[in-house]
């Protein structure tokens, strides 16, 4: 038996495997990749507790957003009905301004037709006065004169007392 290459390689490869079962490389090589997966699983764990917190949080936002959103329309709508009372109270007001404004200018108007019917009638008296004082001095003497003025004088007395 010629000792080739063939033999020294079959040797060789017969040591390793020994080296190999002797320094426990299969079962360390078990070990390994046994802690390996259980860090997969650790972290494939966190990875779903993490997501599962991503949804809780998801949903509470989500949540938050519609409570702020109803909220935000019952502000709207408030506001809403706020300008349309204060929108009436406005109308309401001008009215009755506007009302108080006519009855002043009416009563103004009053006033001043009051006021110009006295102008009137004290002018007329005057001119009435003059105009009986004319046809009284042209048609009566001096002692008649003094009788009216006497009758006057006492009927003037007369009302003071």
């Amino acid at each position: 038996m010629a000792l080739d290459n063939t033999f020294f390689a079959l040797v060789g490869l017969i040591l390793f495997f020994v080296l190999i079962a002797y320094l426990k490389v299969p079962g360390m090589m078990g070990k390994q990749l046994d802690k390996r997966a259980d860090n997969i699983r650790a972290e494939l764990a966190e990875a779903k507790r993490l997501r599962e917190e991503a949804q809780a949080l998801l949903a509470e936002y989500q949540k938050k957003r519609k409570d702020a959103e109803a909220e935000a329309a019952a502000l709207l709508a408030a506001a809403e009905r706020e300008a349309a009372l204060l929108t009436e109270e406005a109308r309401q007001k001008t009215e009755e301004f506007v009302a108080r404004r006519n009855a002043l200018s009416e009563q103004k108007i009053k006033q001043a037709e009051a006021d110009a019917i006295s102008a009137v009638r004290t002018a007329a008296i005057d001119v009435a006065v003059a105009a009986a004082e004319k046809v009284i001095a042209a048609k009566s003497d001096k002692t008649t004169q003094t009788a009216l003025f006497k009758d006057a004088v006492s009927k003037v007395q007369s009302r003071l007392n």
